[in-house]
């Protein structure tokens, strides 16, 4: 019961903020029912509790199924087996996201029924799971997440020059669907579960990136379902909106509807995990049914946040969006703005998210400092959004190609494991809170503009939302490599004695330890070689002293940046020569933030040789 009253306090710390900006709002701004306010003031309540056991039951359940699968992934030695496996584990978490149904049949009613949902659904959850295998081969070969992303996103550039407005905004809405409260948690513990499974030196960015890999499935099938088609545009009148009448009315008749998705949601991957744990697992019992406890949490709290979510904050985003936009439609941009801000704090895969980096990176890097990210890269792409809705000559790829675009080569530049969190940051801020709240209020809007289109407008935002987060994570992850506290001091104030024995007596051999960002040891050992050192090992930790401190701009965070040391044992004659040639490499000293220092080696401290025989066992001095 801690964890569960863990969970509520967060969920209400982060919840309270939207409920009292709606309810501001409504009290001063916009003339909104009663029974609208009351149902509101009821499904906060019932999104509080939803959302408080969703994330109770995902730690006890998804982790440890993401867990024991991607195991099974990892270890397997055949090729064939990992890549069914992982097309199976992405195409069953993705057919049958209520997000994703939902989408669906928005697709076909706009498109007058040319698009089936049912043709929708299945061709995004086959580019799911293409792409899940993809990305675990690309995890377990260790190919470099930012050029695997620039190039699948370079695909996408292409594509996207051959398919209409309509369907540019649909293929990215369909990647922040397929990011639901379901698929967000469990392949975040199928990517951590593979990193820990694999290890290495490059586990912890392994960690992140899935969830981004995964995002671009449905980008690139729905794109393909256009260009295969021929077809370029949708057509479709939006039907008239009408408030549901009533308090607890509208709950009740949504409830069995929403119980039905999230149970079918459930079943694919539940199912196919025992299989295997009847077949391989064969999991404890107390394990087991921990996580048979967990997925029925998981179900209660999912009912309870979409029922509240469909019935009480879709109805309240439409109407605040139609009325707002009839008193002063450039108010849409700051309200936009603010409501960006605050609402992706109550997207339950941000949580989930939050809670992984804080566990890979050990505190690091904190939850606060992505949130507060997240919430500004969010607020600005739904103003950007309220932007096109009322300027009709602004387009989506304005936004959406050059943002993708910059944030690919910002991944060339940031701190490798903040690229991985970036492209995964994109799934999670699009997910059910922000996509139906969100859209509702963008809807609202273009119904009262004139000049917008309610079905070409309102799809994009989504795509906005998810862009955003990409963006402006590869910012922080730029501005966390390269922000330094303090400049290079000089060559000799650089250079550290740390050795008690007095430095006139010097010995014969030397112990040099070098500290430099992550990512530069390869350098040091060569640099080193050059200068007749024989030999290095390879620490990996992040830095703890005053030195080494980032203090991050403007927001005022303090983090520790990731740290190699290099030891070398070397000859005293020239250890002063190997730290020069360190020192002077303009690139070690500017970008690495490189200290050197130097410590001799008792003549007391010798080594045996244990392949000599016993008998000739002599020492010999290092």
């Amino acid at each position: 019961m801690n964890l569960l009253f863990e969970k509520t306090k967060e969920v209400i710390q982060t919840l309270l903020p939207v409920v009292i900006l709606v309810l501001l709002i409504s009290f001063t701004i916009v003339d909104v029912g009663t029974d609208v306010i009351i149902r509101f003031i009821v499904g906060s309540v019932m999104l509080l509790m939803g959302l408080a056991i969703f994330l109770w039951g995902v730690d006890l359940s998804m982790n440890s199924i993401g867990e024991h699968m991607s195991r099974e992934v990892a270890t397997s030695r055949s090729v064939l087996k990992i890549a069914v496996l992982s097309f199976f584990l992405g195409f069953l978490i993705t057919v049958a996201e209520p997000d994703l149904l939902i989408l669906g049949s928005q697709v076909e009613d706009a498109s007058g029924g040319t698009l089936n949902s049912t043709l929708i659904v299945y061709m995004v959850s086959v580019g799911v799971g293409v792409m899940i295998s993809l990305g675990v081969f690309r995890l377990l070969k260790d190919v470099p997440l930012n050029i695997f992303m620039a190039i699948t996103y370079s695909v996408i550039f292409v594509l996207a020059l051959f398919v209409s407005e309509e369907f540019l905004a649909i293929s990215f809405d369909a990647s922040g669907a397929t990011t639901g409260a379901l698929t967000t948690p469990f392949v975040l513990a199928l990517s951590l579960g593979l990193s820990q499974v694999k290890g290495g030196k490059k586990s912890e960015e392994n960690s992140f990136g899935l969830v981004g890999i995964m995002s671009a499935g449905p980008i690139l099938a729905i794109m393909l379902i256009s260009i295969i088609s021929g077809q370029k545009n949708i057509q479709g009148d939006a039907a008239e909106f009408v408030a549901a009448e009533g308090v607890l009315g509208p709950m009740i008749n949504i409830f069995p509807t929403i119980f039905i998705e999230s149970l079918v949601a459930l079943l694919p991957i539940s199912i196919l995990f025992f299989i295997y744990n009847f077949a391989k697992f064969k999991l404890p019992k107390g394990e087991l049914f921990g996580i048979i406890r967990g997925l029925v949490l998981v179900l209660i709290g999912l009912v309870l946040f979409l029922t509240a979510v469909n019935s009480g904050f879709m109805d309240m985003g439409r109407i605040l969006g139609m009325e707002i936009a009839k008193m002063n439609p450039w108010i849409l941009i700051g309200i936009g703005f603010v409501v960006g801000f605050i609402v992706v704090l109550v997207e339950p895969a941000v949580h989930v998210l939050g809670e992984q980096i804080e566990e890979v990176t050990g505190g690091h890097i904190p939850l606060n400092l992505i949130r507060m990210t997240l919430s500004i890269g969010v607020a600005i792409a739904i103003s950007l959004s309220m932007v096109r809705i009322l300027i009709p000559g602004v387009k989506l790829w304005y936004f959406l190609l050059p943002g993708f675009a910059l944030a690919i080569l910002l991944s060339f530049k940031a701190e490798p494991v903040f690229v991985g969190i970036a492209y995964d940051a994109g799934g999670v801020a699009s997910g059910p809170m922000t996509a139906t709240f969100v859209l509702a209020f963008a809807q609202g809007a273009a119904s009262s503009i004139e000049t917008a289109n309610v079905l070409v407008d309102g799809f994009g935002v989504i795509a906005m939302v998810a862009m955003a987060p990409v963006f402006s994570i590869m910012l922080l992850g730029t501005a966390f490599r390269y922000k330094k506290v303090e400049e290079y001091t000089p060559v000799e104030e650089k250079y550290v004695v740390t050795s008690s024995i007095p430095v006139e007596n010097s010995l014969q051999y030397d112990c040099i330890m070098v500290n430099v960002d992550r990512g530069f040891a390869e350098n040091v050992v060569e640099l080193a070689r050059q200068s007749g050192a024989r030999g290095a090992t390879i620490l990996h930790g992040r830095g703890t002293d005053e030195h080494h401190r980032v203090m991050l701009p403007v927001i005022n965070v303090e983090l520790q940046p990731e740290k190699e040391t290099i030891l070398f044992i070397t000859n005293s004659s020239y250890s002063e020569q190997v730290a020069d040639n360190l020192l002077s490499d303009k690139r070690l000293r500017e970008e690495g933030d490189i200290v050197i220092y130097i410590c001799p080696v008792e003549d007391a401290m010798i080594k045996y040789d244990l392949n000599r025989n016993s008998n000739n066992n002599k020492p010999e001095n290092i």
